[in-house]
């Protein structure tokens, strides 16, 4: 008789397409292919469906900043500041800046009333972090109905996409390709100087042609839209690697394939909301 064969060691799983910058590249791209055709084709057809979209997606970026939060053991008040955002971003799209300054405040102050029912240990903290939520997802992103609300906001809006994922692709490329020196080792290792100049210089590119052909707007305002994109853009991807960085987290959640949470692609539309609207309310639009 033979002798039995040893059993065979469980197969190891396959491993995970990742790039050299931590991304899941295939599931990346699919996930951007599916959000933009998403947002274009609602900004072609009716606009009151985008808002929708930014309705959505200030929902489920409140909700991860909410879980986040509670892994420091930050307890937002979050059925308040979901409600409240909701009214913001509407009231932004249908009413104006005034609107959206307004809500926001009435918000901020129920937040905190809400908070009194959870008695006086961490109420500061508790209440802080909500205000903090209010004003770095639905106040943001209202300005992005604001943009809407032109007479050429779906443009706007097109011109304020592009010129924001620009400087996220732009430096990624760079930076995979060319990144040596890095922007800030402690806060995002695999930030380099290299992948902001890329950054930039796609930026300064799409805002150019974006605003040249899109909008009709002169050419250096849409040099100065490039170079403001890029410098908020990553401003807002740093300040967003911080706040994982201080919580003990590496992604917010994992519900965009390829991209870990929602929040971590809005961090750079976030920040690029306010000053894109000035820019093109007062120069362009």
């Amino acid at each position: 008789m033979s002798a039995p064969e040893p059993p065979r060691a469980p197969a190891s799983p396959a491993p995970q397409r990742t790039s050299r910058a931590g991304r899941d590249l295939p599931a990346a791209i699919a996930s951007g292919v599916v959000l933009g055709a998403a947002i274009i084709a609602s900004l072609a057809f009716w606009k009151p469906a985008f808002m929708a979209i930014v309705v959505g997606a200030v929902l489920v970026a409140v909700w991860e900043l909410s879980h986040a939060f509670a892994s420091g053991d930050i307890r937002i008040t979050r059925e308040p500041v979901m409600a409240g955002g909701v009214v913001m971003v509407l009231a932004a799209f249908l009413f104006g800046a005034p609107a959206l300054v307004t809500a926001t405040a009435v918000t901020a102050l129920g937040c905190m009333l809400w908070r009194l029912r959870g008695g006086v240990p961490g109420y500061v903290r508790d209440a802080t972090a909500a205000v903090f939520t209010i004003v770095y997802v639905p106040f943001l992103g209202g300005f992005v109905g604001l943009i809407l609300r032109e007479d050429r906001g779906a443009l706007a809006i097109v011109t304020f996409v592009l010129v924001t994922i620009a400087s996220d692709i732009g430096g990624y490329a760079v930076g995979v390709l060319a990144g040596r020196h890095p922007m800030a080792p402690v806060i995002s290792p695999k930030k380099s100087w290299e992948g902001f100049a890329g950054s930039a210089l796609s930026c300064i590119l799409v805002g150019w042609l974006s605003v040249d052909l899109l909008l009709d707007g002169r050419w250096w305002v849409g040099v100065l839209l490039g170079l403001i994109a890029v410098v908020m853009a990553t401003l807002g991807d740093l300040c967003e690697s911080v706040i994982k960085r201080d919580l003990g987290i590496k992604d917010m959640s994992h519900i965009v394939p390829g991209h870990g949470g929602l929040m971590d692609r809005l961090d750079s539309l976030l920040a690029t909301a306010a000053p894109t609207w000035l820019l093109l309310h007062y120069l362009v639009l």
